[in-house]
Order: structure tokens, then C-alpha cells, then sequence
């Protein structure tokens, strides 16, 4: 068997396995401990309303996605960004969910700036606002990741991987986002794409979700409220599960024949520019 055959039937392999297993999720609730992130009116801090979200998120996606779920964090402590990363891929996770809340630097803005952004990787920024976000997010790493050398067969089966991984990543943050605004009628600031670090380094489709701006005097209290939190989750586990459901789809759908070795076969395509 050649080199052409093999990576097909490997992905082919890696993607049956997949649609049959129950899926796996890493929730990552944004900052904590010393790192508090965004402050909102009164006492309301990021680090504690995205750690909220997670746990009644967690609490969903069990329930009604059948998911087996994991949170980077359990508590309010210090986690640098690439632990975050490495406990993702140490869980091997079918998908990956990053929640923070946004802000607003000065006050003319913080009282005029609102509404949800859902996020996908790429090298760049969507937009000057989009770039000021990913550098607020990333201002606490505190170093970068480790490259390792590879096989060549390796690094064609995980450029194939990532390659998958990050146009599963656009279709997730949409599916999200759509449903996100429809359930809470919060301004539409779009899907958007940015270089964050936490996205960067995750073996899977990834997202990161600013579910609104806790600078904002009126949104922020919303983002410290129990049922505006449900309503965040709720909301979150159908984009999730859409998904999910599209991507089971198309993971069991009829495999096409590997062509015969003494066929010329295709060319692996080049890798998409992130």
C-alpha cells in the first residue's frame, strides 16, 4: 500500500471511530485566580460569571447531548493559557469551547458597546476590533508553544487533521453564534476570526465565545444573572448539538473506494492559510 492510499483509509478509520463514540468536550472557563479578566458593574468579574456559564453548560451538554464533559478549570485559580491547551488535548476532545466576556476600555465606550462575538482561529484578525480582543485574551501568556520535529507520514496525517479541524471550527462558531443571538436578542457583532493563543494549540474544532460585554452597564448585570446565563447555555448546547448532528452525518456517510495502487491517485491538497 502506498503512501497515497494509506492517509485516506487512516482518516477514514479516525472518522468512523469518532461518529460512534459518545462525544467529548472541553469547556474552558476564561481566566481565574490572579488573572480576573473584565470587570463589570459592581462586583462582577469575568473570571467568576464565565466559570458560572461553564458549570451550568457542563450540566447541559450532559444532558442533553449525551456528552462527556470536562472543564479546564473546577475552581477559581491561576491556569496559564498553555495548560489550558495541553489538558484540552490530553483529553482528546471532540470539540473544544473557550467562554469569556468582553469589555470596553474607556467609558464612553463601555456604556455604548454591546453584543456577542463568536470567534474561530486564523493568523489574522477579522478587524481592528477583533485584533485588540485576541491581544487582551493572550496578554497572559507567558511563553509559546514547543514545536517538536515529526515523521513525514505524521506530519501529513496531523496537517490533514488540522486542516479538518479548522473548517469544522468555522462551522461550529456559526452554528453556536446563530442560535446565541436568536435566543437572547443581543447585538449581532458576528463570527469572527483572531490569532488567540488558546485556540491556537487545540487538536480540534475549536471556538472561543465573548458571550457579551460585562463592561456594559446594561449587559453586564444580564451576564451576572442566573436566568440570562440559562438562557446563554441553553442556547450554546443546540448550536453544539447541530453540529454535532451534521458532523455525525458526514462521518458515517458511504466511504468512496481508495484508489488501486497501480492507479495514479490524487494529490494531497495543499494546507489551507490560516
Amino acid at each position: 500500500m502506498t503512501l497515497r492510499t494509506f492517509v485516506p483509509l487512516v482518516l477514514l478509520l479516525a472518522t468512523s471511530a469518532r461518529a460512534e463514540r459518545i462525544p467529548r468536550i472541553v469547556i474552558d472557563p476564561g481566566h481565574g485566580g490572579s488573572q480576573e479578566g473584565a470587570k463589570g458593574p459592581g462586583t462582577l468579574q469575568e473570571k467568576e460569571v464565565v466559570l458560572q456559564i461553564a458549570r451550568k453548560l457542563r450540566e447541559r451538554l450532559e444532558k442533553e447531548a449525551g456528552a462527556q464533559v470536562f472543564l479546564t478549570r473546577e475552581k477559581d485559580g491561576t491556569l496559564p493559557l498553555p495548560q489550558r491547551v495541553d489538558f484540552a488535548n490530553s483529553k482528546r476532545p471532540d470539540l473544544f469551547l473557550s467562554i469569556h466576556a468582553n469589555s470596553m476600555p474607556t467609558k464612553k465606550l463601555r456604556e455604548r458597546i454591546e453584543g456577542i462575538e463568536t470567534y474561530f482561529l486564523s493568523a489574522t484578525a477579522s478587524g481592528a476590533g477583533a485584533r485588540a480582543t485576541a491581544d487582551r485574551e493572550n496578554a497572559e501568556v507567558s511563553s509559546g508553544p514547543s514545536v517538536q520535529a515529526d515523521s513525514t507520514l505524521s506530519f501529513i496525517l496531523n496537517d490533514l487533521a488540522r486542516m479538518e479541524a479548522h473548517a469544522d471550527s468555522s462551522r461550529l462558531a456559526y452554528a453556536i453564534h446563530q442560535q446565541l443571538i436568536s435566543a437572547t436578542g443581543a447585538s449581532d457583532r458576528g463570527v469572527l476570526q483572531a490569532p488567540f493563543f488558546v485556540l491556537t494549540g487545540v487538536e480540534a474544532p475549536a471556538v472561543l465565545i465573548e458571550v457579551g460585554y460585562i463592561s456594559h452597564p446594561h449587559e453586564g448585570v444580564q451576564l451576572g444573572r442566573a436566568e440570562y446565563q440559562e438562557k446563554l447555555t441553553s442556547a450554546i448546547t443546540e448550536g453544539v448539538k447541530n453540529f454535532l448532528g451534521q458532523v455525525r452525518k458526514r462521518d458515517v456517510r458511504p466511504a468512496v473506494e481508495a484508489p488501486a495502487e497501480a492507479e495514479e491517485a490524487p494529490a494531497v491538497a495543499a494546507p489551507a492559510t490560516l
